[in-house]
């Protein structure tokens, strides 16, 4: 029998760009390690504060009037109450708002803050989270915090379900001004695939790319996408997903990308 410390993890030797804001690689790059994996580093996001802080704010003291709010990401979770902290207003949620999380992790940052989390959608699609709530959303108030560059699929879905939906600015993502530089490093020695962990990354690689004078999609990697909203504007820029995590998550994603090389 053959002893086990011989059989090789199923990603040795694999080269895996991650493109994560640099405060978030860590939990990936550690997962793909630890299945064998070379992780490169290549931060294609950078959050800074949103143009305005006018409609966060306004959401903030008049937060009790919601039915529902709705998080996005952690990084929505930590600007929210950063600000909220700055202007000394307890975010605490009233008894009639409930919380809805995109996201396993969305949901631990909100949890971790005292926050109680009622409703995650089964996967980040619009479809998902109108559909997992349907009886509630008509005449339902709804505050969406997200990044400001953010599509407008989940607020359009839930104004046609009936619900009315305020929108504001809680973060943006910019394009670290190394980012060009290095892509084009990693670039100088053979990558097994991308990985994508929203639709911010995929715009971003790509504006990475053009600075650098590379060709978008870059040539012969598979991409491995987080889910189908990232999935979908991958396509837009003409790169078909070599396989899409199921859960929508971290953890999701290590899987598939573990899986593609070994199905």
């Amino acid at each position: 029998m053959p002893d086990s410390a011989s059989i090789p993890l199923p990603l040795t030797n694999r080269r895996i760009l991650v493109t994560r804001a640099a405060h978030q690689v860590s939990k990936l790059s550690e997962g793909l390690r630890s299945l064998g994996a070379e992780p490169v580093e290549v931060p294609i996001l950078e959050i800074r504060p949103p143009g305005s802080f006018a409609a966060l704010d306004s959401a903030l003291h008049d937060v009790a009037s919601y039915d529902w709010l709705i998080f996005t990401s952690t990084n929505t979770v930590q600007a929210v109450l950063n600000r909220a902290k700055l202007l000394n207003l307890d975010f605490s949620i009233s008894a009639r708002a409930k919380v809805a999380a995109i996201g396993s992790s969305t949901a631990a940052a909100l949890q971790n803050a005292g926050l109680q989390v009622d409703f995650i959608p089964t996967s980040y699609v619009a479809e998902s989270l109108v559909e997992g709530l349907a009886s509630y959303w008509p005449g339902q108030r709804i505050l969406l915090a997200r990044a400001s560059q953010a599509r407008d699929v989940i607020p359009e879905a839930l104004r046609t379900a009936g619900a009315t939906v305020d929108v504001v600015d809680a973060y943006r993502n910019v394009l670290p001004a190394d980012a060009p530089e290095k892509l084009r490093a990693a670039l100088g020695k053979k990558l097994d695939a991308v990985t994508f962990t929203s639709s911010s990354s995929v715009t971003h690689l790509a504006q990475a790319a053009a600075k650098a004078g590379i060709q978008f999609p870059l040539a012969d990697i598979p991409a491995i996408s987080i889910g189908p909203v990232t999935s979908q504007t991958l396509r837009e820029h003409n790169w078909l997903p070599a396989i899409q995590a199921n859960p929508s998550d971290v953890p999701g994603l290590i899987a598939a990308v573990a899986d593609f090389f070994f199905r």
